[in-house]
């Protein structure tokens, strides 16, 4: 299909999108003209964002100085617009809305003193470390006349909002099933002890109210989502998105009632402490009646190159009459009865996908963002209680209304985590 033959599909489906087709330097151009933003984080996936902001925030002193740099407002000629402390950025008036790229631990404490502070947030997937962190962000926004995105970038794609309109107008008939998946070959951390951090970082600020532990060279940069301290494992970094993809394809608007899931450490022997294998069952039982009942599957190997479809990561749907399987990679399949091919279509895919400028068009028209808070909370409680399964070696009954595991105070327990010891100015208020 065309792009302007899907712009015409997505007008007519009443789906719209910001300027698709657009080149990357021309929507942030457009896009940013009244937003001032700051950058909280400048890892990998800050690259995304440096076109767009006007101030960086790091701990590591060597990320700030390329991340400032690239974004051009080098601390060397800009002073105060790059800064180790978040804190600095939250005060200064200047500043309309903020990035949070930091390691998960941060997202939640990050976002809530950013709303605090009057800023419009775009908070990075997974939006929370746990569950309680997500619901502390759900109420926050509610309260809060801010807007909040999600960096689940997916919901932002033409492409996957014309794959779920088709699944919404019956492509496939009743879509029962959907199944997702994150295969790929990811490196060995390897095993390492406590050590000195390296000067130019700020070891305190990184840890921020966490637990307070020890630097391990190999718990840092990209590789803290490994730990269990600091991370959700591939199960929500990578996962989010397609767990996200397969909950808006299947139509499901509440959590889950039975969350089942196996895995463990089957080729990695280093120190992640998340496995390196995994799947997740969770079950909707909609009104309990034939027909109404969903099942979303989520299968993780972070040991192979070996993908379905030829695809590291995407989602198959299974319907009544067919079935479908998109790709973020710009791979779409849909069959029929008996596996009749309907519509194979490979795209040339758009990475940045438009969200930095869903939402900033969201702040200055007051439109609804793309990806919600509560759809993302929607979405990442399947990682948290993922991974709740995981860690307890057991099948859970959730209360979807209530939000609270039936029967077993271990994994109750592990909805919400520990700050550090003696507070800390971060440490979210009501957990």
């Amino acid at each position: 299909m065309s792009s302007g033959t899907r712009r015409e599909f997505l007008k007519q489906a009443g789906i719209g999108t910001v300027a698709l087709g657009a080149s990357a330097a021309a929507r942030a151009k457009s896009a940013n003209d009244t937003v001032v933003v700051g950058l909280i984080g400048c890892g990998g996936r800050a690259r995304r964002f440096l076109e767009y902001v006007d101030f960086v925030c790091d701990p590591d002193s060597e990320r700030l100085a390329e991340a400032a740099k690239q974004a051009g407002v080098d601390r060397a000629t800009s002073g105060p617009r790059a800064v180790t402390d978040m804190r600095r950025l939250l005060d200064n008036p200047a500043i309309d809305a903020v990035v949070i790229a930091t390691p998960d631990h941060w997202h939640t404490p990050a976002a809530l003193l950013a709303l605090e502070a009057g800023k419009h947030v775009y908070v990075e997937k997974p939006c929370s470390h746990n569950f309680r962190e997500s619901q502390l962000l759900v109420a926050a926004a509610e309260r809060s006349d801010r807007v909040m995105q999600h960096g689940t970038q997916l919901r932002s794609s033409a492409l996957m909002m014309e794959a779920i309109a088709m699944l919404r107008e019956g492509v496939i008939g009743n879509v029962l099933v959907a199944k997702a998946w994150n295969v790929q070959l990811r490196s060995n951390i390897g095993r390492a002890q406590p050590s000195a951090p390296p000067s130019g970082l700020d070891y305190d600020l990184w840890i921020g109210p966490a637990e307070f532990v020890p630097y391990q060279a190999n718990r840092l940069h990209y590789n803290w989502h490994w730990w269990y301290q600091f991370g959700t494992g591939d199960v929500g970094n990578d996962g989010t998105h397609e767990i996200d993809l397969a909950r808006w394809g299947l139509g499901v608007k509440t959590l889950p009632s039975t969350i089942a899931a196996v895995g463990g450490k089957y080729f990695h022997d280093d120190d992640q402490q998340f496995p390196d294998t995994a799947t997740c069952v969770f079950e909707y039982p909609g009104n309990g009646k034939v027909g109404h009942r969903r099942q979303l599957i989520f299968e993780m190997r972070i040991w192979s190159a070996n993908y379905p479809y030829n695809c590291d990561t995407g989602v198959e749907f299974v319907g009544t009459d067919g079935k479908m399987m998109i790709s973020k990679r710009g791979k779409l399949e849909i069959l029929g009865a008996r596996n009749k091919v309907i519509r194979q279509e490979r795209f040339e895919f758009d990475r940045s996908m438009g969200h930095m400028d869903d939402f900033l068009n969201a702040i200055r028209t007051g439109q609804r963002p793309s990806a919600p808070i509560e759809e993302a909370h929607r979405s990442v409680a399947l990682v948290h209680l993922a991974n709740i399964a995981l860690r307890t070696g057991r099948s859970l009954s959730f209360d979807p209304q209530g939000e609270t595991i039936f029967g077993d105070d271990e994994a109750s327990g592990l909805l919400k985590r520990s700050y550090r010891q003696g507070g800390h100015w971060a440490i979210p208020r009501g957990v």
